[in-house]
């Protein structure tokens, strides 16, 4: 009995508008039988020249003890072609399934790759590999003794059943605006990596989701493991200051403070006795227990609303204190920091929370967004439980399964109230005051046409090694339009930018522009003049 196995058709993953993201097509690879090859160099040079390859590398192939081997697999039918019509003895070819992205590098790193088997090894292909792969089948023939198929023998077909189809929630066109968005910041700020994300707070779907640098899925050779990887579900850093969103709605949410509520604000603030001592011209935090907003200026009376449109640390930490540390950690916990969101991709970073209360300087650390690791995600995400009137919705990239059977959705998104619908509003009023005042650290992040509310971040990168922050930067800003009633959440995050160093300069811009472009093609109304 001879067995052989037929494989089975990888699904096709689309954009939520059913255009193909990554489908499988016919291809072919060239092998040898290598007791027929008579002139193994010059088979080996005509190959190497036809189909690109390295020739010392086919000449030790052609040379093996093996009877057959492998030239080239899954190669597309005119290369394929262009071999065959070498017609050198002992050369064959066989047809072969490969798997091919239609849009080049767009949305590589979600999409993931397979190996040359069809096994995922990255994004969707990878997380939904057994969907996407269906199951072989195979036929069985009754042969005699010499192996030979018996022409009226016993026949038995199992016909193998195709992968399933995956509808995204990816909008193709969104995602080429973010991408495109990102290019032009690494290009204007020189920065090493630009993220960003465009979710629909009210629904959880992630709409755009990009990473640049990229790579060519249908060509991996010229990328690296960084290229591939998804940086807005495992790029986990301190986010600075669109943390400060969490310490406010808090403090808005227990009464604590209403949005007139004045602090006597200077521009140092100690939190461990001593700690400022000598330290006149720094800013930012320092993880001694000195902290400084980011210009000097003398002590003021400043309003919560001053304080977010000024993006004041010191003021911010006088909240947090007043908050205290186990307030401001059940509020960190309940708008996703510090776990997965679950979304449907793999790999994804918990991020890392430090929230000790016996640290002296965790209290004021947390208020402002360090002592906090998080990814692009759970940021975007907290920033959609503010624009979705207070209810965190479970972030998700793929809506629908097909398969021979019908269409299966995944099970519904995870939701949580996390705050009022009236602190919810409060919060959007404040973060538009830090785009539309002339005070404001968000003034770049306006969009044309449109109102938004959004917080820039600006976060010194720690350095493990050396216990101490570092005068590289991480800059940020999350937000979201229209600001009254927002239909899209855009965060960007931009790592080691050169050019500019704060999120107003770098991330703003490429918000208003991400925002400005993804609202026209959703055909939302503009809202200002």
């Amino acid at each position: 009995m001879k067995v052989e196995t037929l494989a089975a058709e990888r699904g096709t993953i689309y954009d939520r508008d059913g255009r193909e993201l990554a489908i499988s097509v016919e291809g072919k690879t060239i092998g040898a039988d290598t007791t027929r090859i008579q002139d193994p160099v010059s088979t080996a040079h005509l190959l190497s020249l036809t189909l690109g390859l390295d020739e010392k590398e086919v000449l030790a192939t052609l040379q093996s003890d093996r009877r057959w081997v492998t030239i080239a697999r899954q190669l597309d039918l005119d290369t394929a072609a262009m071999a065959e019509d070498l017609s050198i003895p002992g050369i064959y070819s066989y047809p072969e399934a490969m798997r091919v992205y239609p849009e080049g590098t767009l949305a590589a790193q979600v999409l993931g790759f397979v190996d040359p088997d069809g096994n995922g090894l990255e994004g969707l292909e990878f997380r939904y590999n057994t969907q996407l792969a269906g199951t072989p089948g195979e036929v069985r023939f009754e042969t005699d003794r010499e192996g030979n198929i018996i022409p009226q023998g016993l026949y038995d077909l199992t016909p193998a059943t195709p992968g399933s189809d995956l509808v995204t929630t990816i909008d193709r066109d969104i995602q080429y605006i973010a991408e495109q968005q990102c290019q032009a910041t690494l290009q204007r700020s020189e920065a090493a990596r630009c993220t960003a994300v465009v979710l629909d707070p009210s629904t959880g779907e992630i709409l755009a989701m990009a990473s640049v640098p990229g790579f060519d899925p249908n060509n991996r050779s010229a990328s690296t493991e960084d290229d591939w990887t998804n940086w807005a579900v495992l790029g986990a850093y301190e986010p600075g200051s669109t943390e400060k969103l969490i310490t406010i709605a808090a403090a808005l949410e227990e009464s604590i403070v209403t949005a007139g509520t004045t602090f006597s604000v200077p521009d140092t603030i100690e939190v461990v006795k001593g700690a400022c001592e000598g330290r006149v011209t720094a800013t930012g935090a320092e993880i001694n227990g000195c902290y400084h907003d980011a210009e000097s200026h003398p002590t003021e009376p400043l309003t919560v609303r001053d304080i977010v449109t000024r993006s004041s640390n010191v003021g911010t930490i006088k909240v947090g204190q007043k908050l205290g540390i186990d307030l401001l950690s059940q509020y960190i916990h309940a708008f996703g920091l510090g776990e997965k969101t679950g979304a449907d991709v793999p790999g994804e970073s918990p991020g890392n929370l430090n929230l000790d209360p016996t640290c002296p300087t965790c209290l004021a650390s947390a208020s402002i967004g360090y002592a906090v690791a998080v990814t692009p995600l759970q940021m975007v995400a907290a920033y959609g439980a503010v624009a979705n009137d207070g209810i965190w919705v479970q972030p998700h990239l793929v809506d629908e399964v097909v398969d021979g059977s019908g269409i299966h959705r995944p099970a519904s998104p995870e939701t949580r109230r996390v705050i009022s619908q009236n602190t919810a509003a409060t919060m959007r009023a404040l973060l538009r005051s830090v785009i539309e005042s002339g005070e404001g650290t968000g003034n770049g992040a306006q969009v044309n046409g449109y109102t938004a509310a959004g917080k820039t971040g600006t976060a010194r990168k720690f350095v493990p090694e050396e216990a101490k922050y570092s005068n590289d930067y991480v800059v940020s800003f999350m937000g979201m339009a229209p600001a009254i009633n927002p239909r899209i959440v855009v965060g960007v995050v931009v790592d080691s930018p050169k050019v500019g160093e704060s999120g107003g300069r770098v991330a703003a811009p490429a918000f208003a522009a991400i925002a400005e472009d993804t609202l026209h093609h959703l055909g939302v109304p503009p809202d200002a003049p």
